[in-house]
């Protein structure tokens, strides 16, 4: 890698790492066009990603964990369905052309966009309610295919399936959404192990400074208003998917 690349993990790293700790996103949505700039291929990119997701959604996991604010049984349930998927679907992976996977990212980006939203009644209190565990590991399962197939962490994904389909207040969705993304990568990173897919000491590298932005922000969720996270969920989400759509055009015309 050049100077230049060595100087914008760092940046770049917690960056991703904040916005992984406050929304529940993982930081996949920073790590692969990252990595794809700095001349990885497709599937290589996706590959590192993941491996770079796993400390971040780690640590943002331990903060939540330490302050008790995730019920044990639903996080438990989405966790173990992610996990699980992501084993699944990272096999699966490598059967795509990189358009394929770049256009899929576009796609389901496009359609959060559309659908995120916070819920009206967000209070502490929301967060000791009973939940439909059997829908929140559907949700898991969702993880672990973003995980597993594209890369992502599956954040974009399970906040606004939580928020709209669930009635869980977004706050205590991006919290389970942090410990569904640490299930989901750490399940592909082994298959991706496995197969020789991807750089993990680069993933691990970027990943480790993404880590300390994410414990950050982690403990400081309560502070940022719920429709202000929407919002945030919502742009990343329509930036992300244009850059997604406009290299899997790239790919088409190059091949």
């Amino acid at each position: 890698m050049e100077i230049l690349d060595w100087l914008l993990i760092i940046p770049l790293g917690l960056l991703a790492g904040g916005l992984a700790g406050l929304l529940g996103i993982g930081g996949g949505l920073i790590f692969a066009p990252l990595l794809l700039w700095m001349g990885l291929s497709p599937h290589q990119a996706l590959a590192t990603s993941t491996f770079a997701i796993v400390p971040t959604a780690m640590s943002g996991t331990a903060t939540h964990l330490r302050a008790r604010s995730v019920p044990a049984r639903a996080g438990l349930a989405i966790g173990i369905a992610a996990f699980l998927t992501a084993l699944i679907f990272s096999r699966l992976g490598r059967l795509a052309a990189g358009w394929h996977l770049l256009a899929l990212q576009a796609c389901l980006y496009l359609f959060l966009a559309c659908t995120i939203q916070s819920h009206p009644q967000d209070s502490d209190s929301d967060k000791y309610q009973p939940f439909s565990v059997p829908g929140l590991t559907a949700v898991g399962g969702l993880a672990g295919f973003a995980g597993g197939l594209l890369g992502l962490g599956g954040g974009l994904v399970m906040v606004p399936l939580m928020v709209r389909g669930f009635s869980v207040p977004i706050r205590l969705a991006i919290r389970f959404s942090t410990v569904a993304v640490a299930c989901s990568t750490s399940a592909a990173s082994l298959q991706f192990l496995h197969e020789g897919r991807g750089l993990p000491t680069l993933g691990l590298i970027l990943g480790g400074v993404a880590a300390v932005g994410a414990q950050w922000s982690a403990s400081r969720l309560d502070d940022v208003k719920a429709d202000r996270l929407a919002w945030m969920l919502r742009g990343l989400a329509i930036l992300l998917a244009f850059d997604s759509a406009r290299r899997a055009i790239q790919l088409v015309i190059e091949s």
